[in-house]
């Protein structure tokens, strides 16, 4: 008899999952929450291409614009140069009465009217500037020519040639392991670029809202990212469904703690030199936009990541209920928040590290540094963007569970 039980469960099993077909899209068919999901991210569709043509940069400011940045010398012609020759010697002036070393270099130009001339940098006193590098002959440099002058003065080190080999390694990674729907990806990231480059900047310097704008292109990138990278199915868009409806809820969170927290916009030394380039531009509400488009990367993941969660376990199992699907989804989705959430404070608090180190010397309480702006808007884009997270969680995974059951409970 305990012979046979697995068999007529095999059996049983069967005859489910051949009669799934038909049933999972009659369900589909009928069931108001489908109807309401398409129906929603139509409409969200509708609204964001009505937003990019409505928001789009139309340059009429570009001209102005471009005046001002020459102004306060925020442009700078730059050139390829490669190191001739570096050597040290005293100063032949000094801030000082000690004696001061000053790095003297010769590069060779690689670009521009004057390519493979010869050109003698201004001597760099080490004591004033202890930015400036220890350069060797043979290595690539960038020069900034200023056109009052028409003098060569070292800007940079040109470090684009390890850049490219560190992009080549990551593409590379990544199509290895995820293959076709990795190649997507990259491209999906490209034209995340793109719409930050070609759209979110020039339309906020255009004088349009900020706010509206980013919101826009985090929903453009959205609908390109995740039907592009995973495919126009089911599972995508509730994945989709699930992103847009977290994003409203943590602009409104973002939104409303912005205003309580009355930030000025002028935390950074960027902030400053902005009205300056266009004096309409809402510094605090770049800052609010800003933190909708850092929002989305981690959104987006946790989505996709649930529903193919759910997606897999009743591949694995049909026989599992769609509370059944929720609950384990959920338990994994559970420990992806609670790192998650780590990971967005590790990422903000690692790019501020000098900044860090600065207040643990100026003997301020915890409570004093964190009440600082700069240290505040962290605090505030990650805690708004975790609730989002967190709230992204329920919905995705039991909308994914819902509309996965295809048979009666």
């Amino acid at each position: 008899m305990n012979e046979q039980e697995p068999r007529d469960l095999n059996v049983s099993h069967g005859h489910s999952h051949s009669s799934q077909p038909d049933s999972g899209l009659q369900y589909l068919k009928t069931s108001l929450i489908f109807r309401f999901i398409v129906v929603l991210v139509a409409m969200t569709a509708v609204a964001t291409v009505v937003g990019v043509i409505a928001l789009w940069p139309n340059n009429e400011r570009s001209e102005e614009i471009q005046n001002n940045a020459e102004e306060i010398v925020l442009t700078s012609q730059l050139l390829k140069a490669t190191v001739h020759e570096a050597s040290e010697s005293i100063c032949g002036y000094s801030i000082s009465l000690e004696v001061e070393t000053c790095r003297n270099v010769t590069v060779i130009l690689q670009e521009g009217p004057e390519n493979g001339s010869l050109v003698i940098l201004p001597e760099i006193n080490t004591s004033f500037d202890p930015s400036f590098p220890q350069l060797a002959a043979g290595d690539r440099v960038i020069l900034g020519l200023d056109p009052v002058t028409n003098a060569y003065y070292y800007e940079d080190r040109d470090r684009m040639s390890s850049l490219w080999w560190l992009i080549l390694l990551f593409a590379v990674t990544v199509i290895c392991l995820a293959r076709v729907r990795g190649l997507l990806a990259l491209f999906a990231m490209g034209v995340t670029v793109l719409v930050l480059i070609k759209f979110v900047a020039p339309s906020v310097l255009d004088g349009n809202d900020p706010v509206l704008v980013c919101v826009v292109a985090a929903a453009v990138i959205a609908y390109f990212s995740l039907y592009f990278t995973h495919g126009f199915n089911l599972m995508t868009t509730i994945a989709l469904a699930g992103t847009l409806t977290a994003l409203g809820l943590t602009l409104g969170i973002s939104w409303a703690f912005f205003e309580l927290a009355e930030f000025s916009g002028y935390a950074s030394e960027e902030s400053f030199v902005l009205p300056f380039l266009a004096e309409s531009l809402d510094v605090r509400g770049l800052l609010l936009g800003g933190t909708i488009i850092a929002a989305l990367g981690a959104l987006d993941d946790v989505t996709v990541t649930q529903t193919a969660t759910v997606l897999e376990l009743s591949r694995r199992n049909s026989a599992l209920s769609s509370g059944q699907l929720a609950i384990s989804a959920l338990r994994v989705g559970r420990e992806h928040i609670a790192s998650t959430v780590n990971t967005l404070l590790l990422a903000y608090a690692g790019s501020s590290i000098p900044l860090l180190l600065l207040f643990a010397v100026s003997k301020q309480s915890l409570a004093d540094v964190a009440n600082s702006e700069v240290i505040a808007i962290e605090l505030v884009r990650t805690l708004c963007g975790s609730i989002g997270l967190v709230a992204a969680l329920p919905i995705t995974t039991y909308l994914a569970a819902f509309l996965t059951r295809t048979s009666e409970e």
